[in-house]
């Protein structure tokens, strides 16, 4: 079988400015953050990002590299709304795309199976069908006649996902409570790249259920032990909430030169640095 693996910096170069990037993980839960530093340290820019959002939305903002935004939310979770997409939001430095957590659900399905929609009952009567004006409806073709929005599939040129274990094939397991729709941004991409916390050889006598991507949709892999901070990765770890505090009250020039200058190894060499210093 062929070997996928790969490095951050061989992900990031077979990304183009201006592609549709789908990001996994939710808020600040098992988010791909080694690949979307990788994609920091690049000049890749204008992206449209699909992303149930967390800190991979608000790193992104912050350095300027989104030209749109199609998500549900932007959280941290322990903090309600990310701090850093709010300030980029509020001065116009993209387009934000808002449409209802389960729109989003069924646009990756949508896209999962080559469809252009998928009919959903969420948004209706709501505020979604004003801000997003580009959303449509439908009437069933049956006898009921029930009027449906009609969820855009969201298609995407790349998808960037973080598991806790993954083979060199490309086939991804969680080990956590929640897949996250990890599995459908993987089916709804033209490539997925999928980043985890340890390669291993085998999957041994793991349940069948947690083998969550299938290596046909995945098209390379990458082992970045604590690749995901300072989102959670459970049970390898947790959220590093401190680090997340700090994170979100400092200037974010401040939080990049001194966490964001250098390579993966240099980000995680100021991170520890960082904790010994609140020690």
């Amino acid at each position: 079988m062929t070997d996928k693996t790969m490095t951050p910096e061989d992900v990031v170069s077979r990304l183009r400015s201006g592609m549709t990037l789908g990001i996994g993980g939710w808020g600040a839960r098992r988010k791909p953050m080694a690949l979307v530093r990788a994609l920091l340290r690049s000049d890749l820019t204008d992206l449209t990002v699909i992303s149930y959002g967390g800190p991979d939305v608000g790193l992104l903002a912050s350095a300027g590299r989104i030209r749109t935004l199609v998500a549900a939310f932007v959280t941290l979770d322990s903090i309600p709304l990310e701090p850093h997409f709010r300030a980029a939001r509020q001065r116009g430095a993209f387009e934000l795309r808002e449409i209802d957590e389960a729109m989003f659900l069924w646009g990756l399905t949508a896209a999962a199976h080559r469809l252009p929609f998928l009919p959903v009952r969420a948004g209706l009567g709501s505020d979604v069908m004003r801000v997003n004006p580009g959303l449509r409806t439908v009437t069933s073709p049956y006898e009921d006649g029930e009027t449906f929005v009609a969820a855009p599939a969201l298609r995407m040129d790349a998808a960037l996902v973080h598991l806790n274990r993954a083979d060199r094939r490309g086939n991804g397991q969680y080990l956590g409570p929640d897949p996250y729709f990890d599995d459908l941004f993987c089916a709804a991409a033209e490539e997925a790249y999928v980043s985890c916390e340890r390669l291993v050889d085998d999957f041994g006598t793991a349940l069948p259920q947690t083998l969550l991507v299938p290596r046909h949709d995945v098209s390379g892999v990458v082992e970045t032990p604590n690749g995901a901070h300072f989102t959670s990765c459970v049970p390898d770890h947790g959220r590093d909430e401190a680090f997340q505090k700090m994170y979100a009250t400092t200037p974010w020039p401040r939080f990049a030169e001194r966490f964001l200058s250098g390579d993966e190894k240099a980000y995680q060499s100021a991170v520890q640095a960082w904790h010994e210093e609140q020690q």
